[in-house]
């Protein structure tokens, strides 16, 4: 299946995975050095989608007695209030949806995405880090039953090499996930 199949079967979402100041900030240990090269095409991306844009949000809310525990107990900058400013959203991804922000204490999205886009949606997904948020939130996604397109170029790797190992991995799922970039996903709308 193409890309002008897999948007002309129906009307995608666009989702904005993750756009927060922990991830974008220099000073973060978990900022992506290419953070402010996806803005643009992500911002471009969800004026051509218009309404149908949902942006998310990492929390840190997750049950301590978990395994989270031990992942705050290795991350223990990122252990912080829920409305620190670490969390929230930088300041070009605000008004990128009309929709209020979809918060989950959970690398993968794609549960309370679902929710919103219905079983079956297709969803076309950009933002950060491609190698946490962005593959857990496309390989759910695929698993549920969605069509997943990556947009490669408005993702946001913690480096060049981790971003180029997700998107070879998601890549080994078509049809289900496609691989795509901002020109052709922009060219099929």
């Amino acid at each position: 299946m193409t890309l002008d199949t897999a948007l002309s079967r129906e009307d995608p979402w666009l989702v904005v995975i993750d756009p927060q100041a922990i991830f974008a900030s220099p000073d973060s240990a978990w900022g992506s050095p290419f953070f402010g090269d996806v803005m643009p095409r992500i911002r471009e991306l969800a004026d051509s989608f218009g309404d149908r844009v949902i942006v998310t949000r990492w929390m840190p809310t997750a049950d301590r007695s978990t395994s989270w525990g031990a992942y705050f107990a290795a991350w223990p900058f990122a252990d912080r209030p829920a409305d620190d400013p670490l969390f929230d959203l930088v300041p070009d991804a605000i008004g990128l949806s009309p929709h209020p922000t979809l918060d989950l204490p959970t690398f993968g999205k794609w549960g309370g995405i679902e929710a919103i886009v219905g079983r079956g949606a297709h969803v076309v997904l950009a933002g950060v880090s491609t190698d946490c948020c962005v593959i857990s939130t496309a390989l759910a996604a695929a698993d549920a039953g969605a069509h997943v397109t990556v947009v490669a170029d408005a993702c946001a790797g913690s480096t060049a090499e981790n971003h180029a190992a997700a998107m070879q991995v998601m890549g080994l799922y078509p049809p289900q996930i496609t691989i795509s970039d901002t020109a052709a996903v922009l060219a099929a709308r």
